[in-house]
């Protein structure tokens, strides 16, 4: 350990480094409930450079890296193994380069999704991927977990918007992966290698992302349900009319109620459902689009529809989807984020089942999601404390992504698989699949020294 501290003091400096156990509890764990384990230190590199030196150091002493970002995952991606260096991206912080000429802003990992589209506005531009911790998750922990977000439906996901990427290879190498330019077919596309890949393979050091011209016009529309199969139905008569909203988003009662106890939105807490729809585009557009999606609502049973007057009033109704898990989390001391997608055509089928897997198991959930592509989140609320009830949240939750699979769905539609999800890994892929992705972790990162037992152990 003296060594390591040493040669790492020497190469950061001594301010660069972390190493009071007081100090490294804060980094000991992520925001998924359940796992946590103290690191030997943490690191603070500045540039590409001393994160070179650092996985060079780490490489010849053996010694294990997690690279962290915001904190801010829920499948226990930046959770320390016994032994290993945190490897800090915070001080990469800086907007490069923004080029409204080819619509292209290039960052550094530690920069907050929310202001990369911020800057982007104010050249008339647009960042479409909002993960809901929008304001809080950097980028680069967006790659490496290719985050989602409320306008997936329509803009996609963090992988669609990633153009190239810096890299530090485990050997210490520096890789530039990707270009500028939107078509580039020479050879193997690496840069979606890495993507997704939850720091198991490189450090990303910087990020060149495709920007899209800034929608003309936006419409919000509330409408609230008896129960969550109704939403559903909604959801479902509005996709197979060809609409293409940028929004499709529902809570369930529970939800429902600790948000408007948290904001006090006027929100009608005795509905069984919430159901937010966004329309963005051509002002024309989007005004039709937003009375169609109104109409299929009310076809199906909504109690109330509201639309948005103005912009702050869109912004109040948005909160009540954005806020869902922060209300939650206020509310139960842990609150338990899962993280399942079937195809759309499954979407009433697996909210009748994660109602009636919660009921039998007698864990108390909230569901919340992006209905529009077939996104849940059932939130567990529970006391992470109480192991009797952890064992309740563990059965209820492996039964539910059993059902996802089942249904032709997947295990995590944008949190990553970590620590949380790989013992479901191996069931969701095929053997030869399944021992191909360990065969590239072996090829880039022969001796396991890259955020070692995230997504499968080797």
């Amino acid at each position: 350990m003296t060594e390591l501290v040493a040669a790492l003091s020497r190469a950061l400096g001594p301010q660069g480094v972390l190493t009071s156990s007081l100090e490294l509890a804060a980094y000991s764990r992520d925001a998924t409930a359940g796992f946590a384990q103290l690191p030997a230190a943490v690191v603070f590199p500045a540039d590409t450079g001393q994160v070179a030196a650092v996985v060079r150091i780490c490489r010849e002493l053996r010694v294990p890296i997690v690279p962290r970002g915001g904190g801010t995952s829920l499948s226990g991606g930046a959770v320390p193994v016994s032994g290993a260096v945190v490897l800090s991206l915070q001080k990469f912080d800086q907007i490069l380069e923004i080029d409204a000429q080819n619509l292209t802003i290039f960052v550094e990992p530690g920069v907050i999704t929310e202001r990369i589209d911020a800057t982007a506005a104010e050249h008339g531009l647009f960042y479409p991927p909002d993960p809901g911790s929008i304001k809080t998750s950097t980028i680069g922990g967006n790659v490496a977990s290719n985050a989602g977000g409320l306008r997936g439906l329509k803009y996609g996901v963090t992988r669609d918007y990633v153009l190239a990427l810096e890299v530090v290879l485990p050997s210490g190498e520096i890789a530039w992966l990707g270009s500028k330019c939107r078509k580039d077919a020479a050879g193997y596309s690496m840069r979606d290698l890495f993507i997704g890949s939850e720091g198991t393979l490189g450090i990303v050091t910087k990020i060149l992302l495709k920007l899209l011209p800034r929608p003309a016009a936006k419409a919000t529309v509330l409408a609230t349900f008896p129960d969550l199969e109704h939403a559903a139905a909604a959801v479902s008569a509005i996709i197979a009319a060809r609409l293409n909203p940028c929004t499709l988003e529902f809570l369930d009662q529970a939800t429902l109620r600790c948000v408007e106890a948290q904001l006090h939105l006027g929100l009608p807490v005795e509905a069984g459902a919430l159901l937010l729809m966004e329309s963005d585009g051509h002002a024309a557009v989007v005004s039709e689009e937003a009375a169609q999606m109104a109409a299929f609502a009310r076809a199906h049973g909504a109690l109330e529809v509201r639309e948005a007057q103005n912009a702050a009033e869109a912004d109040q109704l948005s909160a009540a989807r954005r806020q869902a898990y922060p209300a939650l989390a206020q509310a139960w001391p842990s609150a338990i984020l899962e993280d399942v997608t079937v195809p759309r055509s499954e979407l009433a089928a697996m909210v009748r089942f994660i109602e009636a897997t919660t009921r039998s198991h007698g864990v108390t959930c909230a569901t919340f999601g992006h209905a529009g592509d077939g996104n849940f989140h059932p939130t567990y609320l529970t006391d992470e404390r109480d192991a009797e009830a952890m064992k309740k949240v563990k059965a209820a939750s492996r039964e539910i992504a059993l059902e996802a699979m089942r249904r032709g769905g997947t295990i995590t539609g944008e949190h990553g698989v970590g620590l949380a999800k790989k013992s479901y890994l191996p069931l969701q892929r095929d053997a030869a699949s399944f021992a191909l992705l360990k065969q590239i972790k072996r090829a880039i990162d022969p001796e396991n020294l890259l955020n070692p037992g995230k997504i499968f152990d080797l």
